[in-house]
């Protein structure tokens, strides 16, 4: 399954691929990542809580996936009510399962953006990891991040970048482009993981997509590499 960004039924093939993954999801994303990717997250919760201390009331986690991002949010936020959203029943599936009966998980429900199923301001935080380059289109996508928060929310985001040093370049994409793609087919024969390096292709660059943040409503934007720059965490203030 290769989804074009662009093409009409960009949405629905991604979400196609992830519900053939979803059991899967972390333990790949683990090994294909060196265990960085429980690394990543933390530091971004971190940097966020640090930037929009308490008081949190709501937070939404858009494109939850297995929820391992708003347990953390949850955890850094014990008085807040955090929502997860994916568009993968799924996913949600497994989310719900893993948080299992805790006190002060997360909720989770079916959605997508740039279509939420929220009020106007809804939310003092909305936080995403590794979704924002399953968007069909940015600056609608961002706007609509943009209306559910109310002023002066947060937005974190949490995505693969291209390194800056070329040293690092060659060594992110020869596994990127290459080792990832066959550990994913080692998963599944199908081959969805292949959409995986391309992606990142077709995916704003650090500055670029830091003035489409601007743009749709988030003036306040700064940029966080992690990992050589292999990841990056944008931090966004709503105007």
């Amino acid at each position: 399954m290769h989804p074009e960004r662009g093409s009409a039924t960009f949405e629905r093939d991604v979400q196609r691929m992830f519900a053939t993954i979803a059991d899967r999801y972390d333990t790949f994303n683990h090994l294909a990542t060196f265990g960085l990717d429980l690394l990543w997250r933390p530091r971004a919760v971190w940097a966020l809580a640090r930037s929009r201390p308490e008081p949190v009331r709501r937070i939404l986690d858009v494109g939850c996936g297995t929820g391992a991002l708003g347990r953390l949010l949850a955890a850094a936020y014990p008085g807040a009510t955090v929502v997860g959203l994916d568009f993968t029943a799924r996913m949600v599936t497994r989310a719900r399962a893993i948080s299992g009966g805790r006190k002060g998980r997360p909720g989770y429900a079916l959605g997508a953006v740039p279509r939420l199923p929220f009020a106007d301001g809804a939310f003092d935080v909305v936080a995403s990891a590794f979704v924002a380059r399953n968007f069909a289109d940015f600056p609608r996508a961002f706007a609509e991040l943009r209306r559910v928060l109310r002023p002066d929310g947060r937005l974190l985001t949490l995505e693969v970048s291209e390194p800056p040093s070329p040293i690092v370049q060659r060594l992110f994409h020869a596994h990127f482009d290459h080792a990832v793609p066959l550990l994913g087919r080692a998963f599944d024969r199908a081959g969805p993981y292949s959409y995986l390096p391309r992606s990142l292709r077709s995916f704003p660059p650090p500055e670029e997509l830091a003035a489409i943040l601007r743009a749709a409503g988030f003036p306040g934007t700064r940029t966080i590499r992690l990992s050589g720059g292999i990841v990056t965490a944008y931090l966004s203030a709503a105007a």
